[in-house]
């Protein structure tokens, strides 16, 4: 599957018209619902394919944010080998108590991973909470840019946004 086709199997199958609010607070007349295409194998491993161009060359691991991020960050590790973190929006309050699930990323070069993004919000938390632990984050992932480009609020941290899609794509 091109990436055109792509695009186009992703907007036949998730874009959606109405009144949403977005978890940014804004409201938007369209929406992706990301878990319509998150949920199709077919796409997932097509994503995945046109994605590892984008993962930085340093990268040593991938942080799949809670909860789009998931299959999306796992359909890259098995196109990559690379290995996947998961990380919570909140520290879990039993068993171990982590908001990062998976291996140590202490000193390691970390790729954010996310679904949609409109402004970066909740990467931005998690960068600060990865950054927190000891990882190096300097790079984050999308399969969908929503919002402005560049987006400042990443460029603020010092984080570098890749995409596969932006909205003018579709």
């Amino acid at each position: 599957m091109t990436q055109k086709e792509l695009a186009q199997e992703i907007y036949k199958i998730a874009h959606l018209t109405g009144n949403f609010l977005l978890r940014s607070g804004q409201t938007s007349t369209e929406y992706f619902d990301k878990y319509r295409f998150e949920s199709q194998p077919h796409l997932l491993k097509a994503i995945g394919h046109h994605m590892k161009e984008l993962i930085p060359s340093d990268t040593e691991v991938l942080a799949a944010l809670e909860m789009g991020g998931i299959p999306i960050a796992v359909a890259l590790s098995f196109e990559t080998g690379l290995p996947v973190v998961f990380v919570r929006k909140e520290a879990k309050e039993y068993g171990t108590c982590k908001f990062a699930e998976g291996l140590d990323v202490k000193g390691k070069n970390v790729c954010v991973i996310e679904d949609v993004i409109t402004t970066g919000g909740q990467v931005v938390l998690s960068t600060q909470d990865l950054r927190e632990i000891g990882a190096e984050v300097n790079h984050v992932l999308c399969v969908i840019n929503r919002g402005e480009i560049p987006n400042q609020k990443l460029a603020a941290m010092g984080l570098e946004l890749h995409s596969l899609f932006t909205r003018n794509d579709f």
